[in-house]
């Protein structure tokens, strides 16, 4: 373990100076005066316009004349099929082999460690209920943003591929740390509040496994191929459907007590004790 974290702030350190020699490539000198500055921006202009005043006049688009070498464009090799396609399948196991791995670590068992919200504190039922509101509206946002960004720039692949290699190293430091936040806060109370029903175990894990493949699709889609999109669509299904089906299922319990579903642990006891309130209900006081 020792060796793999040292290992792990090897690799990050050298993913982090390669990113600080790309940004520092980009940004102009100090010295560098802003007339310097719009003097390069519009040279691209002027050069197109000088090159369009010596352009030919004569020139026939149509002709069968070879072009000069210098005004052929070289088109960049079309990428390998191990890469379009064998990339994005290799993800797509991860995801699995992460779930498999943790199903044979971890092994389903009925917990004596449980909780049940109905007996918490009016307070923390009440501020744990407004953070899970929180949570669906961060989560409504950030889905927004989403939209904003292919919009903005027709597609994720676009989206990666004007994204400096600093800031997708932010950008991951901030959703891992945000999807294990959030994850967290909800998953344990939902994996504790339904701790004998064993398909209700596999949701948070599935989330988070999902977002952390997710995450690394972006680096398939910047780096090697606009295909990994498809692994990130997938992922997105996966992490916000099992989120959102924690977060509803937590406010159900929170807001609705009464409301009785299956998979409650005293769904039995609390359905007997209706019939038996509806029992006595029935008959009055000399009766019998």
């Amino acid at each position: 373990m020792i060796l793999l974290a040292v290992a792990g702030l090897g690799a990050a350190r050298a993913l982090a100076t390669q990113a600080a020699r790309q940004d520092a490539g980009a940004t102009p000198a100090a010295g560098t005066s802003a007339a310097a500055t719009r003097s390069t921006d519009a040279a691209p202009g002027s050069t197109t316009q000088e090159s369009g005043r010596a352009a030919d006049p004569d020139f026939d688009f149509f002709s069968d004349q070879p072009l000069a070498p210098k005004d052929l464009v070289e088109l960049p090799p079309e990428k390998s099929r191990w890469l379009t396609v064998g990339g994005p399948a290799g993800l797509f196991v991860l995801f699995f082999v992460v779930m498999g791995v943790f199903w044979w670590m971890v092994p389903f068992k009925v917990s004596t460690q449980s909780i049940e919200l109905h007996d918490f504190p009016t307070g923390v039922k009440r501020g744990l209920a407004l953070a899970l509101c929180l949570f669906g509206i961060a989560f409504c946002f950030g889905a927004s943003e989403i939209w904003y960004q292919l919009q903005l720039h027709g597609s994720a692949e676009a989206y990666f591929a004007q994204m400096s290699l600093g800031k997708l190293i932010a950008f991951t430091h901030a959703h891992l740390f945000g999807f294990t936040t959030s994850f967290l806060i909800i998953g344990i109370p939902f994996s504790m509040q339904f701790n004998h029903v064993w398909q209700y175990q596999w949701i948070f894990p599935i989330g988070l496994a999902a977002s952390l493949t997710d995450v690394l699709s972006w680096w398939g889609l910047k780096y090697l191929a606009p295909t990994f999109e498809w692994v990130a669509m997938f992922c997105g299904v996966m992490f916000s459907a099992s989120y959102l089906y924690m977060l509803i299922a937590l406010l159900r319990v929170l807001w609705f007590p009464e409301l009785l579903f299956v998979s409650d642990r005293d769904y039995r006891q609390r359905v007997e004790e209706r019939e038996a309130r509806a029992q006595e209900a029935r008959f009055d006081e000399g009766d019998f």
